[in-house]
């Protein structure tokens, strides 16, 4: 069983940057293709951004793609996603994910996730 444990969430204005942490337990990152998340509210859960199981490959939502960054630290057991330039529309809670199948870009892709953590983004 893995069990997934995000950090870092909070409060930013907008063009700030925040790290989210998610902290596994239960498995080796490195054995895990693991995701990012988000819902707003009144919107359905939408991918943000993934990163297979050695790190070398990394995918993004276009409403993300050079703003954020998905990485491991294998010694840390950690998964990061670093958020920059915030806009007010990445307000969300934003969840982690995991799995030791492939991973992919769709929710049900992964068997693990975290409980979630709110960013908010202010104009």
């Amino acid at each position: 069983q893995v069990q997934l444990v995000e950090s870092g969430g909070g409060l930013v204005q907008a063009g700030g940057s925040l790290r989210l942490s998610c902290a596994a337990s239960g498995r080796t990152v490195s054995t895990l293709a693991m995701g990012w998340f988000r819902q707003a509210p009144g919107k359905e859960r939408e991918f943000v951004g993934a990163i297979r199981w050695g790190g070398s490959r990394t995918d993004y939502a276009n409403s993300v793609k050079g703003r954020f960054t998905i990485s491991k630290d294998n010694a840390k057991n950690t998964m990061y996603l670093q958020m920059n330039s915030l806009k007010p529309e990445d307000t969300a809670v934003y969840y982690c994910a995991a799995t030791p199948g492939l991973g992919g870009l769709n929710a049900g892709e992964y068997d693990y996730w975290g409980q979630g953590i709110q960013v908010t983004v202010s104009a």
